[in-house]
């Protein structure tokens, strides 16, 4: 399932999404983890083709559930991950696509 399929630069209120999705340490953490999941995430038995499953983020970050679920949203909802289910479990993985996008935002715009 994916959450959202459009580029980052459709309107003002995307890039202040992404600003803002960003602008949160462990957020950005995750994504740094998220970046190199085979090192990061190694316990995970299921391979990494879609994603990190939940659970493996909740467990290295020692947040609660629900923070990290909220924290995952706002990367979701900001275009930076995308998410799988697959039965009851729930993955993640980096858009690099938006990564791109957004380094080549900073280079024209900013």
């Amino acid at each position: 399932m994916v959450y959202r399929e459009k580029s980052i630069y459709l309107c003002v209120m995307d890039h202040l999404e992404v600003f803002k999705a960003l602008s949160n340490k462990a957020r950005l953490q995750i994504l740094q983890w998220l970046k190199e999941p085979e090192k990061n995430f190694p316990e995970q038995e299921s391979g990494f083709e879609c994603g990190v499953c939940v659970g493996e983020i909740q467990k290295k970050s020692g947040l609660t559930q629900s923070t990290i679920s909220e924290y995952l949203s706002v990367l979701q909802r900001a275009g930076l991950i995308r998410s799988t289910r697959i039965g009851q479990w729930t993955y993640y993985k980096r858009d690099d696509e938006a990564f791109s996008q957004l380094k080549e935002l900073i280079e024209k715009e900013l």
